[in-house]
C-alpha cells in the first residue's frame, strides 16, 4: 500500500509502530554530524568555484588566454552546474536524497582530479564544466535533504550551514590563491578539492536517510526508524509522523512531479523561490567572488594588493554567512533580507562612484574602494545570500520538491552563468563604474521583490508551508507575520 492510500486512521497506528522502536540518545549529534557532512559539499562548491579567482591569472598566462577565454574558464562550472542541478532532482527522487550526495561527492573527486591534470585550456574547460555537474547537483540535493531531516526550529540554521561552508570553501581558495600561488602553480590549488570530496563520500553510507524521502518510497516504519536516529524524544516522533501522514493521505497524484509544480496553488511558493534565487545570483556577489583580483588589478591596485582583496572578500563572507547562521530563524527570513539588502545598494553605489573617480593608488579613494566592496560583501552574503538556498529547500510540497529544487538549483547557477559570462564585457561596455550602479539597481529591485512576494517562513514545519500554500495564506505582510496558522501554537513552538 502506497502512503497516498493510507487510511484514515493512521494516528492511531502510528502510535503503535512508535512503541517497537527505541530514541538514540546521541540522536541531536547525529543530525548535526549529517548536516556537517552534507554541507562540505558546499566547501567544495565553495572553493572549486573562488579558487579560480586566484588561480586564473596563472593560467592566462599558462595557456595565454584572452579575456573572452577568461570568461569562459570562470563560466564553465556553471554551465555544468545547470545540467548537474537539473538531473540530481530525477537521482535524489529516485534514488533518494543520501545516495545522491554519495554521487555528486564522488563527481568532485573525478572532476576536481581531471582540472589538476588539463594539458591545454579546452580539456580545462571541458573538465570544469564535469566538475560543475557535482557543484549544480550538490546544491541541488544538499539544501533540501538538510531541510527534510531538520526540525522546524533549526531548520534555517541547519540549511544555512551550507552557505556557511560555502564561505569557508572561498576563503581556503582565497588564503591558496594568496600565499601559495607562486609555490604550488594552479594545479595542485584545483586538485585539492578531491581530498575532502572523498571523505564526504565515504562518510555518507553512514548518515541518515530523510525520514520524507523514506516514508514515501520505503514506509511509514522505515521513516520513523530513520526519525529515532534524529529526534530526541517520541513525542516529537509522533507529530512528524502525524503530519507526514496526513500529508501523504491528503496528496492529489495531479500534484506530483513537474505537472504538479505548476499548479496554480504552488505559483506563490514558485514566484517567491525562483525570483530569490534569481537576484541571489544577479546581484553581483559571484562577479565579485569570481573577478574582483581582476576589477581591482585594472583599477590600478597591484597584484598582491589586489589579492589581499580579494581575500577580505572572502573573509567577509565567510563571517557574515556564518552570523546569518546563527540568526535566521530568529529573525526570520524576509525580515533578514529586507534589513540587509538596502545596505548592498548603497555600497555598490558608492563603489561606483569611487571607480568612475579613477582613484590614484594610495589615495583615499583607493581605499574607499575597498570599504564599499567589504560593506557591499557584508550586506549581501549576510541577508540574501542566507536565505537564496533555503527558501528554494523548504517552500515546495514534498510531491514536487526534487523538480522543484532542481529548478531553483538551475535559475540560481543559470543566473550566475548569465553575470559570470558577461561581467568583464559589461565592463568594457559601460565601464568598471557604471557596472557597479547596475548592479546597485538590481538590488534595489530584490528589495522590492522580496517586500511584496516573498512570506516569512522561519518557524513552520515544512507540512505548515504546504498547509499555507493550499489554504492560499503564503503571502507577505508589512508585519513580518509567519505562515503557521495561529490556531496552531503548538507546531509553531516546535
Amino acid at each position: 500500500m502506497t502512503e497516498h492510500q493510507s487510511p484514515p486512521t493512521s494516528t492511531s497506528r502510528t502510535a503503535d509502530d512508535l512503541s517497537h522502536i527505541e530514541v538514540s540518545p546521541n540522536a541531536k549529534y547525529v543530525l548535526m554530524l549529517a548536516a556537517i557532512v552534507a554541507a562540505i559539499c558546499g566547501g567544495l562548491y565553495g572553493y572549486d568555484t573562488g579558487i579560480i579567482s586566484g588561480a586564473l591569472l596563472l593560467i592566462s598566462d599558462d595557456f595565454h588566454l584572452s579575456s573572452g577565454m577568461q570568461e569562459m574558464v570562470a563560466s564553465a562550472i556553471l554551465a555544468g552546474a545547470i545540467i548537474g542541478a537539473i538531473g540530481a532532482g530525477a537521482l535524489s527522487e529516485k534514488y533518494g536524497r543520501r545516495n545522491c550526495v554519495c554521487l555528486v561527492s564522488a563527481v568532485f573527486v573525478i572532476g576536481a582530479t581531471a582540472c589538476a591534470y588539463s594539458p591545454n585550456v579546452w580539456f580545462l574547460i571541458v573538465a570544469r564544466i564535469f566538475l560543475g555537474l557535482a557543484v549544480g547537483g550538490s546544491t541541488q540535493v544538499v539544501p533540501m535533504y538538510i531541510s527534510e531531516l531538520a526540525p522546524a526550529e533549526k531548520r534555517g540554521t541547519l540549511v544555512t550551514m551550507f552557505n556557511v561552508a560555502i564561505g569557508l570553501g572561498i576563503l581556503l581558495a582565497n588564503i591558496i590563491g594568496f600565499t601559495e600561488r607562486t609555490n604550488w602553480g594552479w594545479r595542485p590549488m584545483v586538485g585539492l578539492a578531491a581530498i575532502p570530496a572523498a571523505i564526504v563520500f565515504v562518510s555518507m553510507f553512514f548518515m541518515p536517510k530523510s525520514p520524507r524521502w523514506t516514508a514515501e518510497n520505503e514506509g511509514m516504519q522505515r521513516a520513523i526508524i530513520e526519525l529515532g536516529r534524529i529526534r530526541t524524544s517520541k513525542k516529537v516522533i509522533r507529530r512528524e509522523v502525524r503530519e507526514m501522514r496526513e500529508n501523504a493521505d491528503s496528496m492529489d497524484p495531479r500534484n506530483r512531479g513537474w505537472k504538479g509544480l505548476f499548479r496554480p496553488w504552488v505559483r506563490p511558493a514558485l514566484v517567491a523561490a525562483l525570483g530569490v534565487a534569481f537576484f541571489t545570483q544577479c546581484g553581483g556577489l559571484e562577479m565579485m567572488i569570481y573577478y574582483a583580483p581582476t576589477f581591482l588589478h585594472d583599477a590600478g591596485f597591484g597584484a598582491s594588493s589586489a589579492l589581499l582583496a580579494s581575500l577580505g572578500v572572502a573573509v567577509t563572507y565567510c563571517i557574515m554567512t556564518f552570523i546569518g547562521c546563527l540568526i535566521v530563524d530568529r529573525v526570520g527570513r524576509r525580515r533578514l533580507m529586507l534589513i540587509m539588502g538596502p545596505g548592498s545598494v548603497v555600497s555598490l553605489i558608492g563603489l561606483g562612484i569611487v571607480f568612475a573617480s579613477h582613484p590614484a593608488p594610495g589615495s583615499i579613494g583607493s581605499y574607499l574602494v575597498i570599504v564599499f566592496l567589504l560593506a557591499f560583501m557584508a550586506f549581501n552574503s549576510g541577508g540574501i545570500q542566507v536565505c537564496g538556498w533555503l527558501l528554494g529547500a523548504e517552500m515546495f510540497p514534498l510531491s514536487m520538491r526534487g523538480q522543484a529544487t532542481s529548478l531553483h538549483a538551475a535559475t540560481l547557477w543559470g543566473a550566475d552563468l548569465l553575470v559570470t559570462s558577461t561581467a568583464l564585457t559589461l565592463v568594457q561596455i559601460i565601464t568598471l563604474g557604471g557596472t557597479m550602479w547596475f548592479y546597485a539597481g538590481i538590488n534595489l529591485l530584490s528589495v522590492l521583490f522580496v517586500f511584496f512576494f516573498v512570506p516569512e517562513t522561519a518557524g513552520a514545519t515544512l507540512e505548515d508551508i504546504e498547509l499555507a500554500l493550499h489554504e492560499k495564506r503564503f503571502r507577505p505582510t508589512k508585519e513580518h507575520k509567519r505562515i503557521v496558522s495561529e490556531d496552531e501554537p503548538e507546531q509553531a513552538a516546535a
